[in-house]
Order: structure tokens, then C-alpha cells, then sequence
């Protein structure tokens, strides 16, 4: 069974950056496509970002477009998300899924195969 670990989150001020990192431990990533989601108090889950095992990525959030990025090391089997210009709007817990394939990544979480169990980010002065 797949276990993924997300790890980075943290309190930061607005304007500051945060690296999450998703790993697994046992378990290769290299042929599934793996996604950030974040859901922030009182609100649904929402895909983030999600990048392929060609690392071709999908950006589903507008509201971080040119602030988030989404990578991936396959030597070290871990997945990572690059936070920088942070907003309390960004607030929430980050959570990292995977899906049983390489290509086909999703915004919708229901079609995820796999998640960790969040790391929480919260951007306040």
C-alpha cells in the first residue's frame, strides 16, 4: 500500500516562500501522476497543481498561477511544491495524492488513488 508523506509546511509571513516536499517511502513514484491539493477551514478541497511521470505539469488553481510550482525528483522519489509570494488566502492544509498512472492527472480529487495526510501552511502577519 502506498503511503505518502508530505512534509514543509509552516508559518510564514505574507511575501515569504515554502517548499512542500510529497515522498514515499518503499514505494516507487515514478509511474504515477502526483498532485497538490489544498483545503483551506470551511471550504471544499481543490486541486492545486499535478505533474506527470514526464514531468509535464497541470495548473488548476488560478489563484497561484506565477506564484506555485510543481516539480519532481525522480532519483529521490519525491514530488515538491514551490510556494513563493505566500498570501493568507493560501492558508490551508496541502495535501499530496497520487494516481494509479503515469499520465493521467486530475483536479478532482475523487479520481486520486492515494494521499498523505496533509501538512498544514498558514501565511499570517
Amino acid at each position: 500500500q502506498l503511503q505518502l508523506v508530505e512534509s514543509g509546511g509552516g508559518l510564514v509571513q505574507p511575501g515569504e516562500s515554502l517548499r512542500l516536499s510529497c515522498g514515499a517511502s518503499g514505494v516507487s513514484l515514478d509511474d504515477k501522476a502526483i498532485g497538490w491539493f489544498r483545503q483551506a477551514p470551511g471550504k471544499e478541497r481543490e486541486g492545486v497543481s499535478c505533474i506527470n511521470r514526464d514531468g509535464v505539469t497541470f495548473n488548476y488553481a488560478w489563484s497561484v498561477k506565477g506564484r506555485f510550482t510543481i516539480s519532481r525528483d525522480n532519483a529521490k522519489n519525491t514530488v515538491y511544491l514551490q510556494m513563493n509570494n505566500l498570501k493568507p488566502e493560501d492558508t490551508a492544509v496541502y495535501y499530496c495524492a497520487a494516481k494509479d498512472s503515469p499520465w493521467r492527472c486530475s483536479r478532482d480529487s475523487n479520481l486520486m488513488d492515494y494521499w498523505g495526510k496533509g501538512t498544514l501552511v498558514t501565511v499570517s502577519s
